[in-house]
């Protein structure tokens, strides 16, 4: 039999999967499985799938279907490992490991810092151990990226003694940002010595990359912080939660749903969390919505271009920023103060350089591959 490793990137209500060759890292197949909890559908190898699992099927249920449905697909595959994409590390996991009960307790702990993504990715790695229990969990983490971040980045202004016990800025999207600083000095030709990564999807960051390494990040302590998201609110002045708190008795589990579940651009439109629909509507709350998520992309470039020292390159990656051509021009045009210039041909030809012929910066469109990261790593754990 032939060893595969199979890789889980679980959302709160999607689970992304691939097999992967143990040997080579290419991949076997790949899926997603959607609409977790109300109705799953289950997409693989490009095909739309008949479950029979009920409606309210949770993540548990789905994984044990996906799992057998690969092994059917590939009868002569022994999964040897499973890589898991874990959104929060916290200080102890600088670098992808192997999962062991001890690890466990200690990600369980910091749930309430990523309250919609690391229950789920604890789930997978729990329904993966049940289901294959003589392969190797593998942990992989969004945060362990950004360790690389000089002290300042990652400070918060407050007291010496809350910073001791870890309220730092940890930043997210590692893995995908892993993944572009691997792939941008291919696709520029050269090395890039300062280039900005705008990680624009239903969550969105930003990252200053100094040499192929984390420099500055939007995200902090939680995945709050930042830029506009689909659900989520961005940077918030924490005045405004003192108020909340205070005038009209808020606490800690509401303001939770307001900042991450009611807001960002679902809660400036009042209509939709999704770029696409905000795009296709005419309602002037729909144009505010996509102009603040534009304006604070373009201010949050600046502050990333700012920490870096200048900027040489500008990558768009993820569902908006590798779909999205309106959006990607207009981010460009607010950038036009710092070099850009947008080819609107290139831009809605997706690129990979969209910027016009000459220009002395360039800006780039990058599919991303968290999925592709992980296999890699767990690769390299299990030698």
């Amino acid at each position: 039999m032939s060893a595969a490793i199979l890789v889980l990137n679980a959302g709160s209500s999607s689970l992304k999967f691939g097999l992967y060759a143990a040997d080579t890292g290419k991949e076997i197949l790949s899926g997603l499985a959607e609409r977790i909890g109300s109705g799953p559908k289950v997409v693989l190898a490009g095909e739309d799938q008949e479950t029979g699992l009920p409606i309210e099927a949770g993540h548990g249920a789905v994984l044990n279907w996906v799992i057998e449905a690969l092994l059917a697909r590939g009868a002569d595959l022994e999964i040897v490992a499973v890589g898991h994409r874990i959104v929060h590390g916290g200080r102890d996991y600088a670098a992808p490991c192997v999962l062991g009960p001890e690890d466990m307790a200690r990600l369980e702990a910091l749930v309430p810092l990523a309250p919609a993504h690391q229950p789920h990715n604890l789930a997978g790695v729990r329904a993966a151990q049940a289901a294959l229990p003589q392969a190797v969990q593998v942990g992989c983490f969004d945060t362990a990226f950004h360790r690389s971040q000089p002290r300042l980045a990652q400070l918060f202004a407050i007291p010496r003694e809350l910073t001791a016990e870890g309220i730092l800025r940890y930043g997210f999207h590692g893995l995908s940002y892993e993944h572009i600083a691997a792939q941008l000095p291919e696709v520029a030709g050269k090395p890039v010595e300062r280039a900005v990564v705008l990680h624009l999807g239903h969550g969105a960051s930003a990252c200053a990359l100094l040499k192929g390494r984390s420099h500055a990040t939007s995200m902090g302590f939680t995945a709050l912080d930042g830029l506009v998201m689909g659900k989520r609110c961005g940077s918030i002045d924490p005045g405004v939660l003192l108020h909340l708190m205070r005038e009209k008795g808020y606490g800690p589990g509401t303001l939770e749903t307001l900042l991450g579940s009611q807001s960002g651009l679902l809660g400036v439109s009042g209509l939709s969390s999704d770029m696409r629909d905000l795009l296709a509507s005419e309602a002037p709350e729909a144009r505010e919505a996509v102009d603040l998520f534009v304006y604070r992309a373009v201010a949050c470039v600046a502050e990333m271009a700012a920490a870096l020292g200048g900027i040489d390159a500008l990558v768009f990656t993820a569902g908006i920023g590798e779909h999205s051509a309106p959006i990607r021009q207009a981010i460009l045009e607010g950038c036009a103060w710092l070099g850009f210039t947008p080819d609107a041909a290139r831009n809605a030809a997706k690129g990979p350089e969209i910027t016009a012929e000459g220009c002395a910066k360039r800006a780039f469109v990058i599919p991303t591959d968290e999925e592709g990261v992980i296999a890699r790593h767990a690769m390299r754990l299990l030698g």
